[in-house]
């Protein structure tokens, strides 16, 4: 009311002729403007509050069908038996209260389930393809840098034959944490780029291969040489 007494002098605190009807056109007409200021007003300011309160009606609708299953009479009365079992007679009589928490309890666990079932079934899709996706990038990351420096310490030590015996995997293993077949990509992809036989070792192999009285199995990335 202050708003309205320093906004038209034609509103009285006190009241008296000013506030009749009609005996100030003006102020009537004012009146009339500045009410329908505050209908718009009111419909702005009611209309999110409806909207949400027909949202909130309408996810309660939807939870209500879900929950809706409800448990069978069989299975109450056999999740009563086994809570009642033991127990005396007067228990059992007392105990005839629980029954609706029990078949409530079944209830929320059902429609928990089947809210699962529905989500697995809408998002599973996405949910693969996010999986697919991880795994590729996790097989295209790096190997730990510890378990790097492990390898190249092998490598370096076993430069003029980097190729790892069974035995040298398992132990490689045990010290990187990584399994046999990450250590044994990684040895390929090494000699592939950063390994060359010299020129005596390949005159050992040549003669090794042409002589092939050792019965001894050369074993290369590209396949094996021997008897």
């Amino acid at each position: 009311m202050e708003d309205l007494y320093s906004i038209h002098p034609g509103i009285s605190r006190a009241g008296g002729a000013a506030s009749e009807i009609g005996v100030d056109p003006e102020l009537d007409e004012f009146m009339d403007s500045y009410c329908r200021v505050l209908v718009r007003y009111k419909e702005e300011l009611s209309r999110p509050f409806d909207e949400a309160a027909s949202f909130l009606s309408s996810i309660q609708a939807q939870l209500s069908n879900l929950c809706s299953g409800g448990s069978s009479p069989a299975a109450t009365t056999a999740t009563h038996s086994d809570n009642m079992m033991g127990s005396s007679e007067d228990e059992q009589c007392s105990g005839d209260t629980d029954v609706p928490d029990i078949g409530q309890e079944h209830s929320s666990r059902l429609a928990d389930h089947e809210l699962k079932d529905m989500l697995l079934k809408k998002y599973s899709g996405c949910l693969s393809r996010l999986r697919s996706e991880f795994l590729k990038k996790r097989k295209k990351g790096k190997l730990p840098k510890d378990a790097r420096t492990v390898l190249l310490e092998w490598w370096n030590t076993h430069y003029r034959w980097p190729y790892p015996t069974e035995e040298d995997k398992v132990r490689l293993a045990a010290m990187t944490g990584l399994d046999p077949k990450q250590i044994n990509n990684w040895f390929i992809n090494q000699r592939k780029r950063h390994w060359k036989p010299s020129e005596d070792m390949r005159f050992a192999l040549m003669e090794g291969v042409a002589g092939g009285s050792s019965g001894t199995t050369l074993y290369f990335d590209t396949g094996t040489i021997g008897p």
